[in-house]
């Protein structure tokens, strides 16, 4: 019985990592207040975000869509194609994010949220 369960559970093994790399970068997110850290969060959580896609999309004893004689299950090339598209789409917001960082960093000469809002507070 227990070795049953243990043999799905690590079956779901990808679905574990995604799960686990979500929640790293959303605790990340919400817990620091460094807008660097911040960042890094939001990247980690991206890269749960592909892996999950991935691990979806994936068909089992499937090959490239190429027709050849002894192949009956295909795998659907779409999503990673989406993916890479993904990647490239996360590389340019997380540059542009970045950028916003070193703005908000000579503007303010930090990038603690805690310091900024203090600085902006009317008081």
């Amino acid at each position: 019985m227990i070795e049953s369960i243990f043999d799905s559970a690590l079956g779901l093994y990808n679905y574990w990592v995604v799960i686990f790399l979500m929640m790293t970068g959303f605790y990340i997110v919400i817990s620091r207040g460094n807008l660097i850290k911040k960042v890094i969060g939001l990247n980690i959580f991206q890269v749960s975000v592909f892996l999950f896609y991935i691990t979806v999309g994936k068909v089992s004893g499937g090959t490239a869509p190429i027709t050849a004689e002894g192949f009956e299950v295909y795998s659907n090339p779409l999503p990673s194609v989406l993916i890479l598209t993904a990647i490239v789409v996360g590389v340019a917001t997380t540059s542009v994010a970045l950028s916003l960082v070193v703005r908000i960093r000579e503007a303010y000469n930090t990038i603690e949220e805690d310091e900024i809002y203090a600085q902006d507070d009317p008081r």
